[in-house]
């Protein structure tokens, strides 16, 4: 089907590598050309060895599913004849630890609030109905094993 690329660069700067003293923040490049300045969260390694101005790949991860579900959920809409106006989400990732003891994101939950505009505004029952399909269709949704709540 498709093929997507990421380069991901980090640089050692200084003599800390092995003592675990070391800058991890790095860059992601994407095709379009844009550079993501990238870091661990200070959640998980400490400052000054992680950049909390930084995309972390945990935000990453609850930005990609939040932004493939309003993406599907954008395409089904306008497919169905409801027009939207804005589409905001405050999407929330918690990590926990599974059976290993090894943390990961274990849920994600979605915070929708969209504008319908035109003269066929969908009811509730037709928003959740298009959000179910959206989840169903997200490709991201598809390929992690996360649990995605909307709400």
């Amino acid at each position: 089907m498709s093929e997507h690329i990421a380069l991901i660069r980090w640089t050692a700067s200084g003599d800390g590598f092995l003592s675990g003293q070391y800058s991890r923040e790095h860059t992601w490049t994407f095709d379009g050309g844009v550079v993501v300045p990238a870091s661990p969260s200070p959640a998980v390694v400490r400052e000054p060895w992680s950049n909390p101005a930084n995309v972390d790949p945990e935000e990453a991860f609850v930005a990609s599913v939040s932004s493939c579900h309003m993406l599907t959920y954008l395409f089904l809409a306008s497919r169905a004849g409801f027009a939207v106006e804005r589409y905001e989400d405050a999407a929330v990732g918690v990590m926990t630890r599974n059976e290993r003891g090894v943390p990961w994101v274990s849920r994600i939950t979605l915070h929708p609030r969209i504008a319908h505009v035109g003269s066929r505004i969908p009811s509730a029952t037709e928003v959740e109905h298009l959000h179910h399909q959206a989840h169903e269709q997200c490709f991201i949704a598809n390929s992690i094993r996360t649990e995605v709540v909307v709400n």
